[in-house]
Formats: C-alpha cells, structure tokens, sequence
C-alpha cells in the first residue's frame, strides 16, 4: 500500500473551456485554453509548470505545451493512455512523480472534438486498447463502445433482474444535474418515459443510455501539499488514489464475470489508502460513458452489493439530496464528453464550495473515478 502517496498533494487549480457541439477550435487551442485557465486558478504562472501529462489517446505531446504556453524547464511527462480512466490515472502518475521529487506542479489537460472531429467508431480504430478486440468483437462488427459494452450490461440483467427503468434513473438524475448547471450541452428535460421511448442503439442500450459527443477541455493542477499552501485556492488534498485492469483475457466477451471492472481491484486500495469508510463520502463523480457503467461501478466501489446496483440508483438516492448524490454537473451523458476531466473538476468545484446550484450541502469528501475502453479503473479520494 502506497500509504506515502495519502494528502502528499492537493489539486490546486482547475480549468475548463466552454462545453459545446461544434467548437470551431482546434483541440490545441481548447486545451491551452483550458490549462491557462487552471494554471490561473492556481495562482501559477505557465512557467512554474515542470511537469505534464497530456492525453495519451490524442494529438497532444508534451513539447506542444512546452512550446505554447512557455514552460521553461519541463522536468517530467507521462501519459495515462487508459481511455476514460485516463485522468484520474493520471492523478496518481503525478501525486508519485511529485512525491519523488520529480516534479513541482504538474498540469493534467484533456481536450477534444468528439462532436465535430472523427466520431466514435472511427476513434476506436485509433485507439490501441482497441487491438485486443480483433480477434473476437471486429469480426462480427462490434466496434463502437456501446456494441462493446452492451454484452455487459445485459448479462447484469440477466443474472440479477435489473431493468432498463433503473438505467433510465441514472440518465434522468444526470439531466436534472446538467440542467442547474451553466455550462452543459443538454438542458431539455428528460424523464423515464422519454428514455424507455428513445430509440435502441445497441441492447439493451438506448439513446439516453448512450454518453455525449461534444467539444472542449479541462484541466488540472497538482502540487506538493506544501507547496499548496501558499497558493491561491483552498487545496483539495488527495487523500487515496488507485487503478486497476479488468482480469485476464482483454477481450470482454471472453472473461469469465462481464459484470467485474477494474474498478473493484483499485477501490479497496484507495479507500484503505484513504483510511476511511464508504458512509464517508458526501458526493461521488462517477465516469458515465453509459448508464450501466456507473451502476457496476457503484457496486465494484462497494456502495453496494454485486446485483443490488439497480435498486441502489432508485428512489432518489444518487440525485442532489440523496444520500449519495453523482455527477453534480450532469456527468458525460448530459454536461460534457471531456473524458473523466470534467468530473475532476466537478469534484473539487463541490469540495471548495463552489458547485453553485449544485452545491451539496457540507461537502468535505469526495471521491471520482474514471472508466477505460476494456473495463480499467480510476478512482481518487479527494478531502477540502
């Protein structure tokens, strides 16, 4: 147990562009918008920056940061390629290069045109995690994320009794939250009927099922905890942070549990990490590429019971004044697709007291996690 890593850093500025569908913006020019902003935040300027870890499923490199935003002696880059659990992996890449010695400030970006870019099925291609599908999925023509997954959650279904209803729960909650929340691309109302009526795209997964494909980027800062002190934002400190991989063999129609995600490996290490229990936790981001995502990941987290998912996300319990309430900002189903970073920057927003008309009451710890192309898993435990 990386026990050295609990409240060694903090993250001390968040940045984020506009959230759109169309930009107009190379995704260059989104993500140096996006790290000045948080540099900013911080109360940094981009020379105080020494280390980097830019997407590793995208154009950027580090030297492309290096050249525009002027950073002078950059002493550390790595990327976090493991799709969506990227940024939070890449929390602990830097919490460990800072704890080393290696690095000061470390600027996370994440940007994209997922809107008026290539869309998903091209991506995947691109993707290297995506190889590993070409002996089983590719042949029958799954290859878009939601053809993947769908095996996943229907095998849920099958063992356990969960519905399509309980999905629609999620993808309602996630639209009441985008909908106090400024800078979010969907704000039409949505109820259960309108997503049991949407169309299928993949079964058991419907439209609303389904995560956005929109434009921008956000960004992070970390820093030493005792560097963090003096700058000038309230530091959220990291309390416990972890990945983990879906077990052997890669390809998910082949693994013995189609219900079992990374996720349940890194969770027990982070909390115990952490030092605290489940009923701890005050607010939750969790990576929503689809809605069954977020309820096997609510049940490898240990908030619940393997197959007791769909009746935990039920009756209230996850929306604002529920006992545990997710994705403040409307998540990646109705906020933005900004691959798990805006759910980072939610979660300090709320641990600051800034989550405006989402703001959970008394919110002192959170927790986000993030979500990769075969099932891998983020997650970082965070405390203002």
């Amino acid at each position: 147990m990386m026990t050295g890593l609990r409240e060694s850093c903090c993250v001390t500025g968040v940045g984020e562009t506009e959230y759109t569908r169309g930009s107009g913006r190379s995704v260059a020019a989104l993500q140096m918008e996006a790290a000045l902003r948080a540099i900013a935040d911080a109360g940094l300027q981009p020379g105080d920056i020494d280390g980097v870890i830019p997407y590793g499923n995208m154009e950027m490199v580090a030297e492309e940061f290096i050249t525009n935003l002027g950073i002078e002696d950059l002493r550390f880059s790595a990327v976090t390629p493991l799709g969506g659990a990227s940024a939070v992996a890449a929390i602990q890449a830097a919490t460990s290069a800072i704890v080393a010695g290696a690095a000061n400030h470390v600027l996370i970006p994440i940007g994209r045109n997922g809107y008026s870019g290539p869309r998903i099925g091209g991506r995947a291609q691109a993707i290297p995690q995506f190889r590993v599908f070409g002996e089983y999925e590719m042949p029958s023509g799954n290859i878009a994320p939601a053809q993947l997954y769908a095996p996943m959650a229907r095998r849920h279904m099958e063992l356990y009794g969960t519905t399509s209803r309980q999905f629609a729960e999620i993808a309602v909650t996630m639209r009441n939250h985008a909908m106090l929340n400024d800078n979010a691309v969907m704000k039409k109302p949505l109820t259960v009927e309108d997503h049991q009526n949407s169309r299928m795209i993949s079964d058991p997964l419907r439209l609303f099922d389904c995560c956005l494909e929109s434009d921008g980027a956000a960004a992070v800062i970390i820093s030493g905890a005792e560097r963090a002190k003096d700058l000038a934002r309230r530091p959220i400190y990291i309390m416990g942070v972890a990945e983990g991989h879906p077990d052997s063999p890669s390809a998910i129609s082949q693994r013995p549990d189609l219900t079992k995600i990374g996720l349940a490996k890194a969770a027990p290490r982070a909390f115990a990490m952490a030092g605290i229990g489940h009923e701890a936790i005050d607010v939750a981001e969790v990576y929503d590429c689809f809605t069954y995502t977020v309820l096997c990941q609510l049940e490898d987290l240990g908030f619940c019971q393997k197959g007791e998912g769909g009746d935990f996300v039920s009756g209230g319990r996850i929306a604002l004044g529920g006992e545990l309430p997710i994705n403040t900002h409307g998540g990646l189903l109705s906020q933005s697709h900004i691959i798990g970073m805006n759910h980072v920057c939610e979660l300090v927003k709320q641990l600051r007291g800034d989550g405006g008309k989402a703001q959970v009451a008394d919110a002192e710890i959170g927790l986000v996690t993030g979500y990769g192309d075969l099932g891998d898993g983020s997650i970082a435990i965070m405390r203002n």
